[in-house]
């Protein structure tokens, strides 16, 4: 167990002692609210010293020093140049040390808490192109909410545990290294284990996320300095972060789009704990399928679809959508045949990420497995991407994976431009760790689904690499067991091995018999009746043998 882990235990384990009667995926906001206000004031705190904002004597905080400096007339500078910097300023008042040492000497007001949230929120505004990325990031935080409690004390002395809570962690390893983001990113997953089918809206399992990542990097081009990543149903973010850990050598632009405002908020949390920069990330609290992404400007002033190196995604599984026929004018969908339909939304999902992929880039995308065969609008749909020659590859996936579902799932590999002119099919469905709640992903599982990928070789009873004729033999129904055969035969059954052992079973039958025979005999051999008795179950015994012999 790695460190992060095992401090992540210790949290969740006090958590579920102070959050009384309220429910896991509503105490969240606060633990990781309060987590990343802590992050954001430490890091304030870095930046003054390596920015020289401050002088900070021997012996002196660097809070103490914040304090005695900015005040007055010059706090507005101090906060003014921080939001510059960081894209946020807090106040020496609000500052996560002030905070703590007002707990500690029992001077914490109860409206103390929400002047903290205010006056981040007012000093936000101080750097415009930051306000996107940090505006209403602690909107979930409610701190008049009754289940903290029922009264302004009980809910300041509720709100007070969860501060100590939060600042007794020591966010090191034993290497002193920070593993704060780790923290984070394992308390999201413990958080989504603990609420039920909700938890699929805002977090997708390392495992998948990690296949996800792999398969897009693949083709990366090395000599792109920065590349861009895009999820269109971002979640936590969880699966952006992943991919950052296919290269790590190189610094990525974040793109996200998130329909669910609490989980965007957590989204952008997560991100800035990982040290993303508010301007290396663009993420928009939007519905993906209906607030197309902004296009971009070119250096000629003409607008385009905004590209991108990377599309990755894991959006909700055959969702309901507006699928007027307006939206056929609409150029995500409109060169696909038709719309999907207005029940099961995933082609016109994928078709999203497809528009706004670049031409040398690749997608993947988690779907169910109904989009390989389903008929009517999917399967004009399905074909218009086979004759684009858009689909790389199919990956079918073990059933369980997901705290949202347990159906199988499948992962669809797309490019714009691919040269090879057929599609791979990968049945992984069974191999995987059986667990308690959910199965597991290994590593070997992994590495071998990818190591498949890329060799692009057939593999008996597990990968296929079919050309086009074929999948037009097969009507364009993607379904993987018409290309992918793992049917395994039962064994041949030996009849005279069987008969063999119905003999010696009946022998130990017979031979128990008499055993007990011979005991209930000197039990009962004064008893007349209890004999007649026995010798009628005997009978009946014997004619049960004969007639199974």
């Amino acid at each position: 167990m790695s460190k992060a882990q095992e401090i992540t235990g210790q949290i969740w384990e006090m958590a579920n002692r102070l959050r009384s009667n309220m429910d896991a995926s509503e105490y969240r906001n606060y633990i990781l609210g309060f987590m990343f206000y802590r992050y954001l004031s430490e890091h304030q705190e870095q930046r003054m010293v390596q920015n020289d904002l401050i002088d900070v004597e021997e012996g002196q905080s660097v809070n103490d020093a914040y304090i005695e400096q900015a005040s007055g007339d010059d706090l507005n500078d101090y906060l003014e140049e921080l939001a510059d910097s960081l894209g946020y300023a807090i106040a020496p008042q609000y500052t996560w040390q002030t905070i703590v040492d007002k707990v500690n000497d029992n001077s914490i007001a109860p409206s103390d808490f929400q002047d903290m949230l205010d006056s981040f929120n007012h000093n936000v505004d101080l750097n415009k192109n930051a306000k996107q990325d940090f505006h209403g990031v602690f909107a979930d935080m409610n701190l008049g909410n009754s289940r903290l409690g029922q009264t302004t004390a009980a809910r300041a002395k509720a709100l007070v545990e969860i501060v100590n809570l939060v600042d007794e962690v020591q966010y090191k390893d034993d290497d002193g290294h920070d593993i704060l983001g780790d923290i984070y990113e394992y308390l999201i997953a413990q958080f989504a284990g603990n609420s039920g089918k909700k938890a699929g809206e805002f977090y997708t399992p390392h495992q998948v996320s990690e296949i996800l990542a792999k398969l897009v990097t693949i083709d990366l081009n090395p000599k792109e300095d920065k590349p861009s990543v895009y999820d269109f149903a971002c979640g936590s973010g969880s699966l952006l972060l992943t991919v950052q850990e296919q290269i790590k050598n190189r610094s990525l632009f974040y793109y996200g789009q998130e329909l669910n405002t609490t989980t965007y908020n957590l989204a952008r949390m997560n991100l800035m704990m990982h040290d993303v920069s508010y301007m290396n990330m663009d993420l928009r609290n939007a519905d993906t399928l209906e607030s197309d992404w902004p296009d971009g400007v070119d250096s000629s002033g003409i607008d385009h679809p905004r590209s991108f190196d990377m599309v990755v995604a894991n959006p909700p599984y055959s969702a309901h959508w507006n699928n007027e026929d307006n939206k056929m004018k609409d150029p995500r969908f409109k060169e696909y045949g038709g719309l999907a339909p207005k029940t099961k939304a995933d082609y016109a999902f994928l078709l999203h990420g497809l528009y706004h992929l670049s031409n040398e880039g690749t997608m993947a995308i988690v779907l169910p497995h109904g989009v390989l065969f389903r008929g009517a609008k999917e399967e004009k749909i399905r074909k218009a991407l086979l004759n684009k020659n858009q689909i790389d590859a199919v990956i079918g996936l073990p059933a369980g994976l997901f705290y949202s579902t347990g159906i199988p799932t499948l992962v669809m590999v797309l490019k714009k431009n691919k040269t090879n002119k057929d599609v791979m099919f990968i049945d992984a469905s069974n191999n995987f760790e059986k667990g308690k709640n959910q199965n597991i992903l290994r590593d070997d599982d992994i590495n071998k689904i990818i190591n498949t990928y890329k060799e692009r070789k057939d593999v008996d009873k597990y990968a296929h690499i079919a050309p086009m004729s074929e999948i037009e033999e097969n009507e364009f129904n993607l379904n993987i067991p018409r290309y992918v055969d793992t049917f395994e035969p039962e064994p041949e059954i030996d009849l005279g091995e069987v008969t063999k052992e119905i003999r010696e079973n009946n022998k130990k039958i017979m031979e128990n018999k008499n055993e007990l025979l011979s005991m209930m005999k000197e039990l009962t051999s004064s008893d007349e009746k209890t004999q007649n008795d026995l010798d009628d179950f005997i009978t009946m015994l014997s004619d049960e043998v004969n007639n199974h012999g």
